[in-house]
């Protein structure tokens, strides 16, 4: 485990939550243009979880989620791993969809317009990090699951992770009265972490 991402300090947390309002403004744009709808983005905060707590923090053990994991790989490779509840999976492509949607039963057109919300708000996140740091930072192919938080956590979908906390960069997305709650989580390999607030000038030893 790498010992800096359990000892945060608070200038470090104002940085990163800074990377962060700047890829929601990125993706907000993004969005704009996917979602065929004008949306804004808030990053409320970041904390620093452990990878076991996730499914609580993201509604229980027992409760359905949509989760999509994308690996980053480059200079300071890890994970990302995004989690919505049903609802504001529900929500979400309703925004861009005119027909009723069954959330027990995705169609691959569905799944699919939620991999590429996946892909557009990791890379929106990796853009601002590539931008503010110079490094070069890559996401994979994004893997979709829909099942009770437990399992996801459980399964093969976070075995690739090699840490076990996680950088949790709350977001969420507004569209005129409606908010809808999504948890960004990124779980930097050993020394990542480190590499990206070092690239910026931020001491971390």
């Amino acid at each position: 485990m790498s010992d800096l991402i359990n000892h945060l300090t608070s200038i470090h947390k104002d940085v990163l939550k800074e990377i962060g309002n700047i890829g929601a403004g990125n993706a907000a744009t993004a969005f704009a243009q996917f979602l065929n709808t004008r949306i804004h983005m808030t990053v409320p905060s970041v904390t620093i979880v452990p990878i076991e707590d996730v499914p609580e923090l993201t509604g229980g053990v027992e409760s359905r989620v949509i989760s999509v994991l994308l690996r980053v790989t480059g200079e300071s490779p890890g994970s990302i791993l995004l989690v919505f509840s049903e609802n504001s999976t529900l929500n979400l492509l309703e925004m861009i969809t005119d027909y009723e949607i069954d959330i027990n039963n995705l169609e691959e057109v569905e799944i699919s317009a939620v991999m590429e919300i996946g892909n557009i708000l990791s890379g929106s996140y990796l853009n601002a990090i590539n931008q503010m740091t110079g490094l070069n930072l890559f996401q994979s192919v994004p893997a979709f699951a829909h099942d009770m938080a437990g399992a996801i956590l459980s399964s093969s979908m976070l075995s690739i992770a090699e840490n076990d906390y996680a950088l949790l960069i709350e977001t969420k997305f507004i569209n005129g009265d409606e908010e809808i709650e999504g948890f960004f989580f990124y779980i930097p390999d050993p020394g990542s972490l480190e590499k990206i607030l070092n690239s910026l000038g931020i001491e971390t030893t």
